[in-house]
C-alpha cells in the first residue's frame, strides 16, 4: 500500500498490521482461521482499545487477506467471515458560546490565542490553519483559501500535501475580526524577523510559523494544547463553528463548503441532530396552504 497512501495514512495501517502481528505474527498463513481475529480482536479490546481501533485492525487486515488470496496464497480470506466490534458513533465536543468566548479571553495574548480563534472563525482543520500562508488569504476581500495542509510523520518529519477530496480545496470567507487579528498578527511577526535580521517574510510562508517562519510543529501544537486547556479538544473549536452556524440558520450546504466536507450527507451525519424547527416550519406551511 505504500505507493497508494500518504505517509500518515501509511504509518496507521503499520500501526494496525502491528496489532494482529503481535498475536498472529508466528501462525503459518494457511492456517489462519476466523476465530484466531475473533480472540485478536477480544484481547485489544482488553487492553482499552477502543472500537473503531480494533475495526481499523480489521479492515487493514482484510485488504492484506484479500491480497493473498489473489496471489494465490491463501484459498479463502478468514477476516470476511470475523466480526469485528461495531465502533459507536463518536461523540462530538461542542462549546456553548459563552463557554468559547471564555475559552478565548483564557488564550488571548499566548501563542495558541490566534489558532483557536481562527478555528472557532472559519472550522478549518488543525493541519489546515497551519498550513494556511499568507499567499493563500486576502484580507482587504475578507477570504481565505485552503490549498494545502501540514502533515508530520516520524519517518517524514512535517511536509505540506493537498487536500483529500476536490471539497478540501475551498475558499472561506473571513469575519472582519479575523481580519483584523491577522493583520496585527503580521505586524508583529514583521517586527519580530525585524529584530533577528531576517528581513520580511516570503508569501508561501505559512502565518503560524515559529520565529524563523519555518512551519509549526502539529505534534508539538497538539500537546501545547492539552497542557493548556485540560477537557477541551482543538477539533471541538471545528465542531463549535458548525454547531453556531446550524443554530443560526445557515443551510447544511454553506456549513459543509465552510468545514470542507466531501459531501453534504457527512455534515448531515455528523450535526444533523443539531437542526431543530426546520418541521414546526414545515407544519406551518401545509397549515398555510390547506388549513
Amino acid at each position: 500500500m505504500a505507493t497508494n497512501l500518504t505517509p500518515r495514512s501509511l504509518e496507521r495501517y503499520r500501526g494496525s498490521l502491528a496489532h494482529l502481528r503481535k498475536t498472529l505474527g508466528s501462525k503459518r498463513l494457511q492456517e489462519l482461521r476466523p476465530v484466531d481475529l475473533a480472540a485478536v480482536y477480544a484481547s485489544m479490546a482488553r487492553e482499552g482499545l477502543s472500537a473503531r481501533t480494533v475495526k481499523h485492525a480489521h479492515v487493514v487486515g482484510h485488504k492484506a487477506f484479500e491480497q493473498a488470496k489473489l496471489w494465490g496464497l491463501l484459498k479463502d480470506n478468514p477476516a470476511a467471515i470475523a466480526r469485528p466490534p461495531a465502533p459507536g458513533k463518536a461523540k462530538i465536543e461542542i462549546l456553548q458560546p459563552k463557554q468559547a468566548k471564555a475559552l478565548l479571553e483564557r488564550l488571548r495574548g499566548g501563542p495558541l490565542y490566534l489558532l483557536a480563534s481562527l478555528g472557532l472563525a472559519t472550522g478549518m482543520r488543525r493541519n489546515e490553519m497551519l498550513g494556511l500562508r499568507w499567499r493563500d488569504v486576502d484580507l482587504e476581500a475578507g477570504r481565505a483559501t485552503v490549498e494545502q495542509s501540514l502533515e508530520q510523520t516520524s519517518a517524514h518529519g512535517i511536509r505540506t500535501k493537498a487536500p483529500k477530496t476536490e471539497a478540501g480545496l475551498r475558499t472561506i470567507s473571513l469575519p472582519a475580526h479575523i481580519c483584523e487579528e491577522l493583520r496585527a498578527h503580521r505586524v508583529t511577526q514583521a517586527k519580530q524577523r525585524l529584530a533577528l535580521g531576517m528581513g520580511k517574510a516570503p508569501d508561501d510562508s505559512t502565518m503560524l510559523a515559529d520565529l524563523e517562519g519555518k512551519p509549526l510543529s502539529p505534534n508539538a501544537v497538539s500537546k501545547m494544547w492539552k497542557r493548556a486547556l485540560t477537557g477541551v479538544t482543538l477539533h471541538s473549536l471545528r465542531h463549535t463553528h458548525a454547531s453556531m452556524l446550524i443554530a443560526a440558520g445557515v443551510d447544511i450546504l454553506t456549513v459543509s463548503r465552510r468545514l470542507g466536507h466531501a459531501s453534504p450527507s457527512i455534515t448531515l451525519d455528523v450535526y444533523g441532530h443539531l437542526v431543530h424547527g426546520a418541521d414546526d416550519r414545515a407544519a406551518k406551511v401545509m397549515d398555510a396552504a390547506f388549513g
